[in-house]
C-alpha cells in the first residue's frame, strides 16, 4: 500500500511511495505528529539521480523489518534537496559539522521542533568498514531519547544555535580589481593539471564556472596561460568517458583524475553551464586572440558545443517545453550498464572490420576500463575517416538505444532551466542557431506563466503542475540571467521587463538588513527553517549570491534605472572578495562576474539590425565581443529598449554604439571600425 508520498510532485520522493516506511513529505504537520508521539525525526535527504540514494534505499528503505523499526521509533521525513534546497542548504551545514564531510543520501535525526542531534550519510544495513549499521545506528538513537531524551534535546539546542551564529557571519569585504582577478587566475593555475586538466585530483568535477573566468581573464589580459589552462581542459574532458560520444552531454564528475570513468548521472545544470563554456570557447578560437589570426582549434569546441545542445533538446526536453532535471546514474540498478562497451559488443553491432576499428578508436579494450572488462568510450583523437565514424558512431547510438536506459528525473527547476535559457540563448546567437534561441524563449515562456504564481517564483514543476515550494535566491538569479541573456539574443523588451521583475523581488525580499550586498538564499516571507541559510561558495552551481549578481550588473546596462542594480552588484562582490582572491576554485561565477565589471560591463547597442548590413554587423559583434559584453539588437529608440534610446542610424546604415561603463565611443558602420573599437583597444 502506497505511503504518504504517492501524491507529490517529485520523482524522488515517488520513487519511496511504495516504501513500507510510512514516509511524510516535508511539513508542519510531520513535526506536529513527531512531538505527539515524543519520537525524533528520520530526515532522509536526496534526490532522483543519486546512485548511493538507490543503494540505501534497497538495502534499508525497502526492508520491511526495517521499516517496522523506523515506524515505530520515528516520524521518517524524505525531502528531495533539488525541490528544497533550503532544507538541504541547513542541514548539509549540521552534516559538515558533526562529521567534517557531507553528501547524498544524507541522513539527520532531529528533535520534534527540527534541531539536529546526530547527523551522516550513506548507512549499510550491517556494520561495515568503519560504518554501523543502519539498524544499529536506529537502536543507538531511541535507546539514547529514551534513556537521556533531556541530554539529547540540549545537545540539538546548542548545535541549532551554533549552526545559526556560523550562518550569520560574513567574509570581509574586499575589491574584486583587476589586481585581484590576476591572482586569483595565478591561484587557479597553480592548482592546474597540466597533463588531464582541471584542477586537483580525483574524483574530478567539471569547472565549468572557473573555466569562464579563465576565458574572460584571458580576452581581457590576452593570458596564453589562462586560455590554455581552459582549452587543456576542454580538450581532455571533452575526449574521455566523462563526455558522451554516442550522443552528446557530460556525466557529473570523473571518479579518476584522467576523466575516463564517469559517475554516470547526467545533470541538466553541468550541461547548460559545459554548453556555454564551450559556445564561448568556440567563438574565442574562432576570432582569434586579441583580434589575431584565428586559431587553428575552434572545430572541437564547437562540436561539442552542438552536441551538448542537441543532448539539452532530444534527450531532457519536456513536452511542456521545459529541461528534465537529470539522467539517472543507474540503470535497472546498475550504473553504467546502459554506456559501457566490450570489444565483442562493439563486433557484434559493426562487424569484425569495424568493429576493431571502433574498440581502437574508442579505447575500449579486452581489459577495459570500467567494470567487468567493460570500457566507457573515449574520442582521444579526431578519426582519421570522418564519414566512417559518423556511420559507426550512428549505429553504436542506435543499438545502445535498444538496452535498458537510465530513468529520468522530469522535474522542472527554475534555477537549472534559467541556466538552460541563458546558455541556448548565448550559444544560439553566437553560433547562428536561431533553434536553439527558439527553445530558450519557449522555455522562458514556461517558466513565467506556470511557475511565476501571483507575482513569485515557485522552485520547480512537474508535467506541466507547479510545486508548492517557493523559490529561492538561485532561481532569481539564474532566471534573470537567462531572461536577460534572451533579451540580448532577440531584442525582445519583454525578457528585459520579466528579469528586471525578479531582480526587483530579490532586493526586496532576500537582502540582508543593514548588509548591503549580502543577500539570504531564503525569502523574508518564506518558511522559517533554523535558520536562514546563507551560501556564498560556488560549487556544482552558482550560489544564489553570485548568481543575483551577475543578473544585476547586467541589468545595470540594460535596464533604464540601472544605477541601483550597479550598486548592488558591487557591494555584493565586495563581500566576496575575500573568498574570490583566496579560494577562486569555488568562486568562479564572481570571477566571471568581476570580469565584466571591470571592462564597464562592455556595451554593444546595435541598431538596424533588421537590415542586411545590420545583421552582418550584429553577427560580427556577437562573434568578436568579449565575455560579458552586452550586445542588444533593434531599431532606433525601439520601445521598451533603453539602450537602443537616442542612438540613430548613421548616414542612413546600421550601426553599433560601442560603450564601456558610462563613456561611449562614436559609432561605426563597418566590421572593421567595430573591431577596432571593441577588441584592439586596450
Amino acid at each position: 500500500m502506497p505511503n504518504r508520498l504517492a501524491a507529490a510532485t517529485s520523482p524522488y520522493l515517488l520513487q519511496h511511495a511504495d516504501n513500507p516506511i510510512d514516509w511524510w513529505e516535508w511539513s508542519d504537520e510531520a513535526f506536529a505528529e513527531a512531538a505527539r508521539r515524543d519520537v525524533p525525526i528520520l530526515l532522509s535527504v536526496g534526490y532522483a539521480a543519486c546512485h548511493w540514494c538507490h543503494v540505501m534505499a534497497h538495502e534499508s528503505f525497502e526492508d520491511t523489518d526495517t521499516a517496522a523499526q523506523v515506524n515505530a521509533g520515528f516520524v521518517a521525513i524524505k525531502v528531495d534537496r533539488e525541490e528544497r534546497p533550503d532544507i538541504d542548504a541547513v542541514y548539509m551545514a549540521a552534516t559538515q559539522a558533526m562529521t567534517g564531510q557531507g553528501g547524498w543520501p544524507m541522513t539527520c535525526f532531529l528533535t520534534p521542533i527540527g534541531e539536529p542531534f546526530h547527523c551522516g550519510t550513506y548507512y549499510p544495513p550491517t556494520s561495515r568498514q568503519g560504518m554501523p549499521g543502519f539498524r544499529q545506528l536506529l537502536d543507538a538513537v531511541t535507546k539514547a531519547w529514551r534513556e537521556d531524551g533531556d541530554r539529547v534535546r540540549g545537545a540539538a539546542g546548542e548545535i541549532a544555535a551554533r549552526l545559526s551564529d556560523n550562518a550569520a557571519a560574513s567574509l570581509p569585504p574586499a575589491p574584486v580589481d583587476t589586481d585581484a582577478l590576476d591572482r586569483a587566475a595565478t591561484a587557479l593555475g597553480a592548482g592546474f593539471d597540466s597533463r588531464y586538466g582541471g584542477f586537483g585530483g580525483a574524483p574530478k568535477f567539471p569547472p565549468s564556472m572557473a573555466l569562464e573566468f579563465l576565458l574572460r581573464h584571458h580576452e581581457r589580459t590576452g593570458s596564453d596561460e589562462s586560455l590554455g589552462h581552459a582549452y587543456v581542459t576542454c580538450e581532455r574532458m571533452a575526449r574521455g568517458g566523462l563526455y558522451d560520444q554516442l550522443a552528446g552531454g557530460f556525466s557529473r564528475y570523473s571518479v579518476d583524475g584522467q576523466w575516463i570513468v564517469p559517475h554516470f548521472e547526467k545533470m541538466l545544470y553541468d550541461n547548460a553551464l559545459l554548453l556555454r563554456v564551450y559556445a564561448h570557447l568556440a567563438r574565442i578560437a574562432a576570432a582569434g586572440s586579441a583580434g589575431g589570426p584565428p586559431i587553428d582549434t575552434a572545430a572541437l569546441p564547437r562540436r561539442v558545443a552542438e552536441e551538448t545542445a542537441g543532448f539539452l533538446l532530444r534527450d531532457l526536453r519536456t513536452p511542456e517545453g521545459g529541461f528534465a532535471s537529470a539522467l539517472d546514474a543507474d540503470t535497472d540498478g546498475v550504473e553504467g550498464l546502459t554506456y559501457a562497451w566490450t570489444p565483442s559488443q562493439l563486433r557484434e553491432v559493426l562487424g569484425d572490420e569495424d568493429g576493431a576499428w571502433a574498440a581502437d578508436l574508442l579505447a575500449v579494450t579486452p581489459q577495459g576500463t570500467f567494470e567487468h572488462g567493460s570500457s566507457t568510450l573515449q574520442l582521444l583523437a579526431d578519426p582519421d575517416d570522418a564519414e566512417r565514424w559518423e556511420r559507426v558512431r550512428s549505429a553504436l547510438l542506435g543499438a545502445r538505444d535498444l538496452r535498458p536506459q537510465p530513468g529520468r528525473d522530469d522535474k522542472v527547476v527554475t534555477a537549472w532551466n534559467g541556466m538552460a535559457v541563458q546558455a541556448l540563448a548565448e550559444a544560439g546567437a553566437t553560433l547562428g542557431h536561431p533553434e536553439w534561441v527558439a527553445a530558450a524563449a519557449e522555455t522562458a515562456d514556461l517558466l513565467l506563466t506556470r511557475h511565476l504564481v501571483a507575482g513569485r517564483l515557485r522552485r520547480s514543476s512537474r508535467d506541466g503542475k507547479v510545486g508548492v515550494a517557493v523559490g529561492v535566491l538561485d532561481d532569481h538569479g539564474c532566471l534573470a540571467d537567462g531572461l536577460l541573456a534572451l533579451h540580448q539574443a532577440t531584442g525582445e523588451p519583454r525578457w528585459l521587463q520579466a528579469a528586471t521583475d525578479l531582480l526587483d523581488v530579490a532586493l526586496e525580499h532576500f537582502a540582508v538588513p543593514d548588509e548591503p550586498g549580502a543577500f539570504f538564499d531564503t525569502a523574508d516571507d518564506a518558511e522559517a527553517l533554523l535558520h536562514r541559510p546563507r551560501e556564498l561558495t560556488d560549487n556544482a552551481t552558482p550560489c544564489g549570491s553570485s548568481a543575483l549578481a551577475s543578473a544585476l550588473l547586467t541589468a545595470s546596462v540594460l535596464a533604464a534605472d540601472g544605477g541601483r542594480y550597479r550598486d548592488a552588484a558591487e557591494a555584493a562582490l565586495r563581500g566576496a572578495g575575500t573568498l574570490a582572491e583566496k579560494h577562486p576554485r569555488f568562486a568562479g561565477h564572481w570571477l566571471t562576474a568581476a570580469e565584466a565589471m571591470v571592462r564597464g560591463p562592455l556595451q554593444v547597442a546595435l541598431v538596424g539590425a533588421g537590415e542586411p548590413a545590420g545583421a552582418a554587423l550584429l553577427a560580427h559583434a556577437r562573434h568578436i565581443a568579449p565575455g560579458g559584453t552586452v550586445v542588444v539588437p533593434g531599431e532606433p529608440d525601439a520601445p521598451g529598449v533603453p539602450l537602443l534610446a537616442d542612438r540613430p542610424l548613421v548616414g542612413g546604415l546600421p550601426a553599433a554604439y560601442v560603450c564601456r561603463g558610462f563613456v561611449c565611443d562614436r559609432p561605426v558602420t563597418t566590421p572593421e571600425e567595430l573591431t577596432a573599437n571593441l577588441v584592439l583597444r586596450p
